[in-house]
């Protein structure tokens, strides 16, 4: 007796994700608006708030100073292990690997590039954007740092703003960005906002980072994730760019059809073409002529007609010979042989 087997909590999740539509037409593309204008505006002020504070070494590096001093990795050893890993959800390649291999799982489930386009592209921004904050800026991390006080500006470092976690923002956030349900990206907004700030305070744990490092690497990641809507349309069009050398690509490689025929229609009546003076004497010499080898047409009585096999058998009479009129009966001389009278 066969019994079949519960499903696990796995299968019920694949059997889940294996009714999701190829084209789902629920999927929702952010797009800018006057609100997400204003988000982005009030953002690039307080990044530039932040930036201002750092250069004038106000209250802000003070306490970036005084958060060393405090070493967290000290007061709680015991949690430096778990820190240690967690703080690899910011580090740009084992993030970026795991998050595009989902997207690229979604992108061959719903036949579309966007996801892996939109994870590009904000990838792209983010190493533009904090890249070239980082060595513009050239600050010294804690670890680094030479004077007491200052705020180890332009002495050569790249750690502002922080780039573990300006990257955790942004690859966890485009999950949440590209969500297909609003519940789905509520849910995923909350998780990917509690792992950017983990990942933030890690690094500071860690003391690789300066406090106000994390707090503009938070804004920076965050101007990223609000500013993709303006790139949309970039992204629409390299994807149907994208398809199209596909398409070119294939019709190249597959081989010349024939040409289709078409069909003549049964009512269109057959136009002959028209016969010169020699043709005609040709084709009239052909039907009067029969062709060599041919044999020519049987003509049958009229009547019903019985098989070979239905016939009476006919027993001939007398001799099957043909008649001979120059024939001597046996015994008969013949007129050569006959003697002359009166000899």
């Amino acid at each position: 007796m066969r019994t079949e087997r519960n499903p696990t909590r796995l299968d019920r999740v694949f059997a889940r994700l294996d009714r999701e539509r190829q084209r789902p037409a629920h999927l929702s593309v952010p797009r800018p608006s006057r609100h997400r204008t204003v988000l982005v505006l009030a953002g690039l002020a307080f990044y530039l708030a932040i930036v201002w504070l750092v250069v004038t070494t106000s209250w802000l590096v003070r306490l970036d100073w005084q958060v060393m001093f405090f070493r967290p990795y000290q007061q709680w050893a015991s949690i430096h292990w778990f820190v240690d890993y967690y703080v690899v959800l910011g580090q740009r390649g084992p993030t970026a690997v795991m998050v595009a291999a989902w997207l690229g799982w979604r992108s061959w489930r719903q036949h579309t590039l966007r996801p892996l386009l939109t994870l590009g592209a904000s990838l792209l921004l983010l190493n533009i954007t904090v890249g070239a904050a980082k060595y513009g800026m050239g600050r010294l991390g804690p670890h680094y740092a030479t004077v007491i006080g200052s705020n180890e500006m332009g002495l050569g470092g790249d750690i502002f703003p922080s780039g573990h976690t300006a990257n955790a923002v942004v690859t966890w956030g485009i999950l949440a960005y590209l969500a297909s349900t609003p519940a789905a990206r509520r849910w995923l907004s909350a998780i990917s906002a509690v792992t950017s700030l983990g990942v933030g305070m890690a690094t500071v744990y860690l003391g690789t980072h300066w406090l106000s490092d994390v707090v503009l690497g938070w804004v920076a990641g965050l101007l990223i994730l609000l500013a993709l809507p303006w790139f949309e349309p970039l992204i629409a069009r390299t994807e149907a760019h994208v398809f199209d050398l596909r398409d070119r690509w294939r019709a190249r490689g597959d081989l010349r059809a024939p040409a289709p025929v078409t069909p003549v229609p049964a009512h269109a009546p057959a136009r002959l073409k028209p016969l010169t003076a020699p043709q005609n004497e040709t084709a009239a010499r052909e039907a009067t002529t029969p062709a060599h080898g041919t044999r020519p047409p049987a003509y049958l009585a009229q009547g019903p007609h019985t098989s070979r096999s239905e016939r009476t058998p006919v027993t001939p009479v007398g001799s099957r010979r043909p008649p001979q009129s120059d024939r001597v009966v046996r015994g008969t001389p013949s007129p050569a042989t006959r003697p002359v009278a009166g000899g």
